[in-house]
């Protein structure tokens, strides 16, 4: 075979994304492309080699043989493809270059803050933070690491370390205090966790209702709010401390656990190393100081 009569890498591309995702929604969505577009590709595929790969099961799609075959092939393939890419970057400065992905909130009132300690403890690590709740698809935003609550269900092939339980609790500018105990006081709440109020007063009965719960998009928001004086926020410990350390906010009624954690995830070996290693201890240094606080 003539390297001209390989098929496209892109018609490769959508085949191998279908097999591995099992779907050709969820194929179009990894790779950015319509529904059509990817049946397109793997159906021009199909022509090319002049074999049959997907047959139709039920309303999904079962790899033929031939698929199965090529499939095999494919992954092979692109892991080995991906490992010189990566090793390329590596041999050209990169080893350096750290990506962190962490939920916008921690990022803003927490994280942050602190990042300028850690470019001087590390100058020779680019460290580079992008924003994001929830999955983490590491292989596509290319991240290094994630730090996120754990408060959903993580794939076998992720790796976790707990950084710490998460704490929640009301706060309150120093003069907006009276009105919260005479429960003439406006809430704030996210819109991320639209039931907090509800169970935080259902646990604490002796503290009065408030006259209204309004609700902004993320816990920074509610936590800024709350500095301004527009009322009171129901907020995670991490976001408020360096304000409550400061007396600008005060939380009466303390902090309590929510059975939740927050933890660094990532994939592949089970201990980290290297760059990612340095960050994980930093981190751990970091939070410390913030649960002794």
């Amino acid at each position: 075979m003539n390297r001209s009569d390989i098929p496209s890498l892109d018609d490769l591309r959508a085949f191998e994304a279908t097999a591995r995702l099992g779907s050709v929604r969820l194929a179009a969505d990894a790779l950015a492309l319509t529904h059509g577009a990817i049946s397109r590709r793997i159906n021009k595929l199909a022509d090319d080699i002049g074999v049959p790969l997907f047959k139709k099961s039920g309303r999904g799609l079962r790899l033929t043989p031939a698929g199965e075959t090529l499939n095999l092939t494919l992954g092979r393939f692109f892991g080995e493809l991906e490992a010189t890419v990566q090793s390329l970057r590596a041999s050209h400065g990169e080893q350096n270059t750290l990506v962190l992905s962490c939920e916008p909130s921690v990022a803003m009132r927490w994280l942050i803050p602190r990042l300028g300690n850690f470019q001087l403890q590390h100058p020779d690590i680019a460290l580079h933070l992008a924003v994001g709740g929830g999955p983490v698809d590491f292989h596509k935003d290319r991240v290094n690491l994630a730090i996120r609550r754990l408060d959903f269900a993580l794939p076998e092939t992720w790796r976790v370390l707990r950084l710490f339980p998460e704490q929640v609790g009301p706060v309150m500018q120093p003069e907006v205090v009276s009105m919260f105990e005479q429960g003439n006081y406006l809430a704030l709440g996210s819109k991320t966790r639209p039931e907090a109020w509800a169970q935080w007063l259902k646990k604490h009965p002796s503290v009065p209702h408030p006259n209204e719960i309004r609700y902004y998009d993320h816990h920074a928001l509610i936590v800024e709010a709350a500095v301004a004086g527009l009322g009171v926020a129901l907020s995670p410990y991490i976001l408020a401390v360096d304000d409550v350390q400061r007396g600008r906010l005060l939380a009466p009624a303390g902090f309590e656990p929510d059975d939740s954690h927050y933890g660094l995830i990532w994939m592949g070996a089970e201990e980290l190393n290297g760059v990612e290693s340095r960050l994980a201890e930093w981190l751990q240094i970091q939070l410390s100081d913030f649960m002794a606080a």
